[in-house]
């Protein structure tokens, strides 16, 4: 329906393989390109290019650039985050005989994720603030458009609530991501605990694709479900009553905020992930830093249900207005439009 072709590569299955590490330690890459970087492609993508005329060439992420020849073709590279941010604050707290290595390596990221940035034709960010982040790391103007993630509203507005007895909280995230690993963390140990205090029937729903084994093992704790991938995303904010989302690192803009808005599912969040989303605190999502903070506006919306239903209508409302997948079509279209001959 919308591509003349698809090519498929396969990387390896799992991260952790000798040849990713081996290439992140003896090339100037790091793990999270070597990762990336499927055999054969770039050839592939040279043979393409050498058989066909495209007008433009779309990389999503930095990571897949090196498998991009030269090439006269103008490139867009659209940065869904700022990779090098969110490995910088997990090294902050990981092993100290770790810290070394991780810093190598997030040095690395940040030297290519740079690179990158100025060899790209035309940069897309998520936010105003991760293009204004850019370019103060830079310390130069770039070509940068900013577009908002979206979400398929057809998709998701089939959602019909069907709230269970207890309060229920949620949090979804893939758990390849670290600023993920680090909000369920912060959720179970200095969050949770508060919000069982005052609702000691309250249910937390732990929704992602490849939980850790710490991750797994909070579903010891019987108030606690660890349900890992889905196959519907859509079943789990019906059964939800509130969406937790305790980031506090990373950048870019958090699809699971918008679909929890899009299927009536009220959203507790730090500052940084309703970063670049046109959110009002206390009108379409309550924002909070701080771990008792956090309980506590997760508790108010627990137990007020006409609160519930205040912000469930007003979440609708914005993601309709100005996240829809239609809407952001029309603005990426228009940085496509800008290369047209």
């Amino acid at each position: 329906k919308y591509c003349k072709k698809i090519v498929l590569f396969k990387r390896t299955k799992k991260p952790f393989v000798l040849r990713n590490i081996l290439l992140a330690g003896f090339s100037t890459y790091p793990f999270v390109v070597t990762r990336n970087l499927p055999l054969g492609m770039k050839k592939s993508v040279q043979a393409e290019l050498s058989r066909n005329h495209y007008d433009l060439i779309h990389a999503e992420t930095f990571y897949m650039m090196p498998n991009i020849p030269e090439t006269k073709t103008p490139i867009i590279l659209a940065e869904q985050t700022i990779e090098y941010l969110g490995y910088q604050d997990y090294m902050k707290k990981a092993n100290r005989l770790l810290r070394p290595i991780l810093a190598i390596d997030i040095a690395k990221i940040k030297y290519w994720e740079r690179y990158f940035w100025n060899k790209a034709d035309k940069l897309i960010t998520m936010s105003a603030e991760d293009k204004n982040f850019i370019e103060q790391e830079l310390g130069k103007p770039l070509n940068i458009s900013v577009v908002a993630n979206g979400v398929d509203l057809d998709f998701f507005s089939q959602v019909k609530k069907d709230l269970p007895v207890d309060p229920t909280v949620l949090f979804v995230g893939t758990f390849k991501w670290l600023p993920n690993i680090e909000a369920v963390d912060e959720i179970v140990k200095k969050i949770w605990p508060q919000i069982r205090e005052v609702l000691p029937t309250a249910k937390l729903k732990i929704v992602g694709f490849s939980p850790t084994a710490k991750i797994k093992s909070y579903a010891s704790e019987p108030s606690i479900e660890v349900l890992g991938g889905i196959a519907d995303i859509r079943n789990a904010f019906a059964r939800a009553h509130v969406l937790l989302a305790p980031i506090r690192s990373g950048k870019g803009t958090r699809y699971k905020v918008l679909e929890a808005m899009i299927t009536g599912t009220p959203v507790v969040a730090t500052t940084l992930a309703a970063e670049g989303l046109d959110l009002k605190n206390g009108q379409n999502v309550l924002i909070a830093d701080s771990s008792s903070g956090l309980a506590q506006s997760t508790i108010k919306l627990l137990k007020d249900k006409e609160l519930q239903k205040q912000f469930a209508k007003a979440g609708e409302m914005i993601v309709k207005e100005s996240y829809s997948w239609d809407t952001i079509a029309k603005e990426l279209d228009k940085v496509y439009k800008e290369f047209k001959h």
